[in-house]
């Protein structure tokens, strides 16, 4: 990377998984250059499961409000920009956006004095069937998180906070196609399918992150041994693709951003430590400051949720995994949603669910995106 660049971000309401409305406001009013959106994150209503469609819906709603506002095709905007849509906005989480920009920095500008966000995308090939939940994924995945660090211009995996992954999932025609190819999938349940692609995108970026080790990454069974984890990733799956797309978020003394990213990993629903952990390494401290309206330096806040296998937090039960009504990855979003609610003081947190690999078991990755102070 030679000439220095800064990232923006944006995070906006939404008032339906199809509302572009702030998003061409603000470009309206110059807050953003369609032309430099590299990706959109996205928490949608719907309900985090195979067909959840609102992600899709979400996808081509803001890929054709990006491509009439920046007057790219719908294909050259497609191959560019990440589109990551996390569905599920149960308890109090707010479904918004988080536009994502990077732009060359202007020619006055000094050198920063410290680190700043910096911003690398990547996408793999489009996986086959028989790929999902398996060391093609995990390998492909691994060679896209690198490609996005080259492109952030980050050198060392100490500088990556936060790794996430849009990755595809198995549906009952993709399950046939397969089979009438001769091949076979790593599960023919579709709802599980989901677990295995995140969980073999998150061993992915384990392994470019010099995580784990390419024997531990490359041999594990997927979403079998929860002690294999990236403490950087969050991958979520979705029916809208058959490729994974990556975006690496990091610090850089050579960019020249107005933001900063921290992360802490999170050892159980209630680990707030891990949070202000996240919080400290941005500058930032908890209590009333962090949270009243119109003074928070907090632009995102991204995370993970999962129930533990052991069916217990902290000692006392909960029975998130016995509901036979509501999955259990939608009860853990609510209560992590509600941790982090009352940290933060705000709802537009972008807390996904199912940490497959994503942090020890009942936990996972919490970062933070701060402007900077100056």
């Amino acid at each position: 990377m030679n000439t220095p660049r800064q990232a923006f971000v944006h995070r906006l309401p939404a008032a339906s998984p199809d509302d572009t409305g702030a998003l061409v406001a603000a470009v309206r009013r110059g807050d953003i250059d369609p032309a430099r959106i590299v990706a959109i994150l996205g928490k949608t209503e719907g309900n985090g499961c195979v067909n959840d469609f609102t992600r899709g819906y979400a996808t081509l709603a803001l890929k054709q409000a990006v491509s009439a506002l920046s007057g790219r095709s719908l294909e050259d905007v497609a191959r560019h920009v990440a589109f990551v849509m996390s569905g599920g906005t149960e308890g109090g989480l707010s479904p918004h956006w988080l536009v994502f920009e990077t732009r060359d920095a202007p020619p006055a500008s000094a050198p920063p004095d410290l680190a700043t966000l910096a911003i690398g995308v990547a996408m793999t090939p489009d996986l086959a069937p028989r790929d999902i939940g398996r060391s093609a994924q995990i390998e492909a995945t691994a060679a896209a998180v690198q490609r996005a660090m080259d492109d952030a211009g980050i050198a060392s995996p100490a500088d990556v906070h936060y790794v996430q992954v849009k990755c595809p999932l198995l549906t009952r025609e993709r399950i046939e196609s397969a089979r009438r190819a001769g091949q076979d999938v790593a599960t023919e349940d579709t709802y599980l399918s989901m677990g295995f692609s995140r969980g073999a995108s998150a061993l992915g970026a384990a392994l470019a992150l010099g995580e784990l080790s390419p024997q531990a990454a490359l041999s594990a069974r997927v979403c079998d041994d929860p002690a294999l984890y990236s403490g950087c990733a969050s991958t979520s799956a979705g029916i809208e693709l058959m490729q994974n797309q990556v975006m690496v978020l990091g610090n850089s003394r050579a960019w020249h951003s107005s933001f900063a990213i921290g992360h802490g990993v999170m050892q159980d629903a209630l680990d707030v430590d891990a949070v202000e952990a996240a919080l400290a390494s941005v500058g930032l401290a908890p209590g009333a400051a962090l949270r009243s309206p119109g003074q928070s330096r907090v632009a995102a806040v991204l995370a993970k949720a999962e129930p533990s296998r052991s069916g217990l937090i902290r000692g006392r039960r909960h029975v998130m995994l016995d509901d036979s009504d509501i999955h259990s990855s939608r009860h853990a979003r609510a209560l992590v949603g509600g941790v982090l609610a009352g940290v933060f003081g705000d709802t537009q947190l972008f807390v996904s669910g199912g940490a497959e690999h994503q942090g020890p078991d009942g936990g996972g990755p919490v970062a933070v995106i701060a402007r900077l102070a100056r």
